[in-house]
């Protein structure tokens, strides 16, 4: 089976140490976490993680079953790009000196849809949101032309295309079942 990335949504509640137990359970499949985010939902109570990983259909379904069945998780989901509208945040620290003398400055920052977060006498932070292959396209160009001082990218953020969150769904299922008792 061929390896691609999948992205897998996790609800819970807000618990210490349920990180370590997900992360766990990555690691005895010996796979990577690529990104990371977690944040609270548009639920109540409820958090999210946006985890991605590089593994095959039939593992990352073994993962996710595996999740789902600890106490604290409410639901977890595996989705591919496809099913997802996500975005990357980076941020890129460069000497100021080197970016002003830089030709086509603005044009770069216009192309790639950056923006100019700070500006001082040492450096300039800049922040590009989208998708990983075009912060890293950013990164190339201006580790190529001037250098990059620093450089750091957020974990994915990512909801579904769906018009409510999955876990709305599974919700709303299971109060109509007790309802029906």
């Amino acid at each position: 089976m061929e390896n691609r990335l999948f992205t897998v949504i996790i609800f819970s509640e807000n618990t210490v140490g349920l990180l370590n137990q997900i992360a766990i359970i990555f690691t005895r499949r010996q796979l990577n976490i690529e990104t990371l985010s977690v944040s609270p939902s548009a639920i109540e109570g409820v958090h999210k993680f946006t985890i991605t990983t590089f593994t095959d259909s039939e593992t990352i379904e073994k993962v996710v079953k595996q999740i789902d069945r600890r106490v604290d998780i409410l639901k977890a989901y595996y989705n591919t790009d496809e099913d997802l509208v996500y975005q990357d945040i980076a941020l890129y620290k460069l000497s100021t000196e080197a970016f002003i003398k830089m030709e086509g400055v603005e044009q770069l920052i216009r192309r790639y849809d950056a923006r100019v977060l700070d500006i001082n006498g040492d450096c300039v932070v800049l922040e590009k949101n989208g998708h990983y292959e075009e912060t890293q396209a950013l990164f190339r160009e201006l580790s190529e032309r001037i250098g990059v001082l620093q450089f750091i990218r957020s974990g994915r953020v990512a909801i579904t295309k769906s018009k409510v969150e999955r876990l709305s769904d599974m919700l709303a299922s299971v109060e109509n079942k007790i309802k029906k008792k």
